[in-house]
């Protein structure tokens, strides 16, 4: 089993920031890319940013220039640092992951728990 265990999120006003972080755990052999995906009310879930083990990246329109996303490969982690935050950034944030297990080989895909960030006055 891989899993992923994300923190840093809480209550910002608008203008501030957070930096959420997301540790990967369990048989993995090696992991291709991480992303952060969120989930508004009443929303679908969308991505937010990803990156590859090469360290390209990738950002929705929404929040290109605000947040940034990066890796530590070594200690199979991942985070988003989070500026200029709005209201509509309101959402549980969602670490994801995918790789291969060392355990037999084979691909895998987690999710984290979710984590919240609420911005608002």
């Amino acid at each position: 089993q891989v899993q992923l265990v994300e923190s840093g999120g809480g209550l910002v006003q608008p203008g501030g920031s957070l930096r959420l972080s997301c540790a990967a755990s369990g048989s993995i052999f090696s992991i291709n890319a991480m992303a952060w995906y969120r989930q508004a009310p009443g929303k679908q879930r969308e991505l937010v940013a990803s990156i590859i083990s090469g360290g390209s990246t990738n950002y929705a329109d929404s929040v290109k220039g605000r947040f940034t996303i990066s890796r530590d490969n070594a200690k199979n982690t991942v985070s988003l640092q989070m500026n200029s935050l709005k209201p509509e950034d309101t959402a549980v944030y969602y670490c994801n992951a995918y790789g291969t297990m060392r355990s037999n080989w084979k691909a895998f895909t987690s999710w984290g728990q979710g984590t919240q960030v609420t911005v608002s006055s």
